[in-house]
C-alpha cells in the first residue's frame, strides 16, 4: 500500500532549520500503515530535508557548516542572471538534498535516540513549505 500526505511549515528562510519530526510520525500514524518506510520530500529549489540532533549547538553548527560551503555573500551566477539574490539557497539545497527515507514499525519511527527530521530552507526570505510524505508499506 502507498499513500502521499502533506502538511505545511511557515519558515522563515537563510537556513531557518525547524524540526519536523512530530508532523512526519503523525502522517504516518494516521496512514493506517503499520510498517514500512516514508519518503519525507520538500518540493522546491531552496529548501532540504536532512536529520539532525535538534539542540541548538548542532542547529548553529549546521548553519556555520553550510556557510562554508555556499556563503551568501560570493557571486552566483544565478543572481547575476535572475536578479533574485538567492543563488547561495539554490547550492545549498542542492548539497543537502530535497529528502530523507525512514523505516518504521508499528507506526513508530525506527529513527536513533537523538536524531530528528529537520526542514532547512534556505531561501532568501519567508516561505510557506510544503512538505510531502509518501508511506509504503503495509
Amino acid at each position: 500500500m502507498i499513500e502521499t500526505r502533506t502538511f505545511e511549515i511557515s519558515t522563515q528562510g537563510f537556513s531557518d532549520i525547524i524540526d519536523i519530526t512530530g508532523h512526519v510520525e503523525r502522517e504516518i500514524s494516521a496512514s493506517g500503515i503499520s510498517d514500512g518506510i516514508a519518503t519525507v520530500f520538500v518540493p522546491g529549489s531552496t529548501a532540504g530535508i536532512t536529520t539532525l540532533e535538534f539542540e541548538s549547538g548542532a542547529v548553529s553548527d549546521l548553519r556555520q557548516s553550510i556557510e562554508r560551503q555556499a556563503p551568501q555573500d560570493i557571486h552566483y551566477e544565478h543572481d547575476a542572471r535572475w536578479g533574485d539574490g538567492n543563488g547561495f539557497s539554490h547550492v545549498r539545497a542542492a548539497l543537502m538534498g530535497g529528502s530523507f527515507t525512514v523505516p518504521f514499525n508499528d507506526r513508530r519511527m525506527l529513527l536513533g535516540t537523538w536524531q530528528q527530521i529537520v526542514l532547512c530552507d534556505f531561501d532568501n526570505r519567508p516561505r510557506s513549505r510544503k512538505i510531502l510524505v509518501q508511506i509504503l508499506g503495509q
